[in-house]
C-alpha cells in the first residue's frame, strides 16, 4: 500500500510543477490591448453658429486600453464618457469639422476629455488612445 501511495505522489509531483510553471508563465504575460467600441455611434448636430443649414455628424469611436481592469473601468464609465463626447462634438464649428487638421484636433481633444473623465472616476487616465473608425459630416 505504501508503494502505491509513493508511486501516486511521484507521478503527481511533475504535474503540480507543470501547473505552477503554466501559472507563472500566464502571470508573466504582457497585458492584452483591447479596443472598446462605443456603441451606438454618436449622431448629432454641430456648427450651430447662426447659419440656417442643419449640419449633422456621425462618429464611430473606439478606445484603446491595456488590460482587463482598464476594460472593465471604461465599460463601467461609458455613459459619462459618451456624455462628454456628445457635448464636445456638438460644440464644433463647421470650419473645424471640414479640415483634416480640425478632425485630428477634435480626436486629440476627445482623447484628453476621455482621459480626464477616467482620471476623475478611477484615479488613472486608463485610455491610451481614441480612434475614429468612421467620421461623417454633412
Amino acid at each position: 500500500m505504501k508503494a502505491w501511495i509513493m508511486l501516486l505522489l511521484a507521478l503527481s509531483l511533475p504535474m503540480a510543477a507543470m501547473a505552477e510553471e503554466a501559472k507563472e508563465a500566464k502571470e508573466g504575460e504582457a497585458p492584452k490591448v483591447n479596443y472598446i467600441s462605443l456603441n451606438p455611434p454618436f449622431v448629432g448636430n454641430y456648427g450651430l453658429d447662426g447659419t440656417p443649414k442643419l449640419k449633422v455628424f456621425k462618429a464611430d469611436v473606439a478606445l484603446r486600453v491595456t488590460g482587463e481592469e482598464a476594460t472593465k473601468a471604461v465599460k463601467a464609465n461609458e455613459p459619462l464618457i459618451r456624455n462628454q463626447l456628445v457635448a464636445l462634438f456638438s460644440q464644433q464649428t463647421s470650419d473645424a469639422m471640414a479640415s483634416v487638421e480640425g478632425k485630428e484636433k477634435l480626436r486629440q481633444e476627445a482623447l484628453k476629455q476621455t482621459q480626464q473623465v477616467m482620471n476623475d472616476e478611477t484615479g488613472k487616465p486608463v485610455v491610451e488612445d481614441l480612434l475614429f473608425n468612421n467620421l461623417i459630416i454633412q
